[in-house]
């Protein structure tokens, strides 16, 4: 059986599959457990063996194998076609989120661009291949973690079972790839790395106080004003100047979120900020030393008495590096050529799972149709001319690639 992508596309986004991003909230649309169970009964239906793995509590992994020409344990290739599961939160879309519709060319949907587009063309692109049984083809792996929009972890789950020495019931099963082509919205250009990124909290605690006696009390919003200033400095004067990457420019520093305080009646005695590092993926710009500089660099440049707390990281990516993935971008560009498409090299600002998969040492590109400016919009929509095109380029570059 052939998929359709635009139907296939439409399939997905109808099923919500939310991602909170560490909110506490419940309902329907949150998570990916109605999605990974439409994929396990697609697979079903297009026979091909699969297995779920758990990541986070009550959310999954699912993962099919489509067995090649040549079994990988005689030496043939193997290739992980992978899109992440989840979505980000729908407040404030201007469309009805879980509704598809094509209007101007274009499907609306939350997801449509980021990244179920992707994960239709991977389907259906795979679906032709299983059909067609071109001679050398690869083994693919058809990928479908959790947990990308907040952490990674799904990725990260997925790539621990190809990690030296691990044990997993799923190795035998998921043989270790030789490349993997991770989805995301590129334009049908090759993203051949991306900045990684760090993020955490950052407290000050003070004592609290009636606001008609303020000087009773030691104001953390105050002091925190004091830490953002220096941030701010840090941002624009320091972060910027620390090394510079080719294809990904240099490393930034945000601040995202405060919080403080009780009541206007109330000198508060606590105010917390979310800090986001990007990260260079470079030797110079270790994502393990990155948090500690900023730390120094506060402490250098905020009173002494300032009652300050840093939490660990509650993300940390290291970015995708362009060191071992040359011949697969070089090899996946041409397929793009081929085509009729430009099939640029590019590198990109933000973060996706493959990082996970070069931290093995295994070549890692990102590809996708559509144009990261539409993900996570208000109308978030995808070409339908990219979608066709992403899987007639994944169909050439598979066929090529075994």
């Amino acid at each position: 059986m052939t998929l359709d992508v635009v139907q296939t596309l439409a399939s997905l986004v109808r099923i919500p599959s939310v991602n909170p991003m560490g909110r506490e909230v419940s309902g329907d649309i949150y998570y990916e457990g109605r999605l990974t169970d439409h994929l396990e009964k697609l697979f079903q239906q297009l026979g091909w063996p699969y297995r779920r793995q758990p990541d986070l509590p009550g959310r999954e992994n699912i993962v099919a194998r489509i067995d090649g020409d040549v079994p990988p344990e005689r030496g043939g290739k193997v290739l992980l076609l992978e899109a992440h599961q989840d979505t980000v939160p729908v407040d404030g879309m201007t469309i009805p989120p879980f509704e598809p519709t094509i209007s101007g060319g274009k499907l609306y949907g939350r997801g449509s661009c980021d990244i179920k587009g992707g994960g239709a063309a991977i389907l259906a692109a795979a679906s032709r291949i299983a059909e067609e049984k071109p001679k050398g083809r690869p083994t693919l792996l058809i990928g479908f973690p959790a947990n990308e929009e907040h952490g990674f972890t799904g990725a990260r789950t997925l790539a621990a079972i190809w990690r030296d020495g691990a044990q997993s019931p799923l190795r035998e099963f998921l043989p270790k790839p030789d490349a993997v082509i991770v989805s995301e919205p590129t334009l049908l250009d090759v993203v051949a790395a991306h900045k990684g990124v760090l993020r955490w909290h950052c407290h000050t605690h003070g004592k609290a106080a009636h606001s008609s006696n303020p000087q009773l009390g030691e104001s953390a919003i105050y002091s925190m004003a004091k830490v953002v200033s220096a941030l701010e400095r840090y941002a624009n004067e320091v972060v910027g100047n620390l090394t510079e990457h080719s294809l990904v420019g240099r490393p930034t520093l945000s601040v995202g979120t405060i919080s403080g305080g009780i009541s206007v009646n109330t000198v508060p005695d606590h105010c917390v900020i979310e800090i986001d590092r990007r990260i260079i993926p470079s030797p110079a710009d270790p994502s393990d030393k990155a948090q500690q500089h900023i730390i120094d660099y506060i402490s250098a440049n905020v009173p002494s008495t300032t009652k300050l707390e840093h939490r660990t990281t509650y993300i940390c990516s290291p970015g995708l590096s362009d060191q071992h993935n040359g011949a697969l971008v070089e090899q996946l560009g041409a397929a793009i050529r081929s085509c009729g498409h430009a099939g640029r090299k590019i590198g990109v600002p933000y973060g996706t799972d493959a990082p996970a998969y070069d931290a093995l040492g295994i070549p890692t590109v990102v590809f996708g149709p559509g144009n990261i400016a539409q993900a996570h919009t208000c109308d978030e929509h995808v070409e339908v001319d990219q979608l066709h095109a992403a899987v007639d380029i994944l169909v050439k570059f598979v066929k090529s690639f075994g």
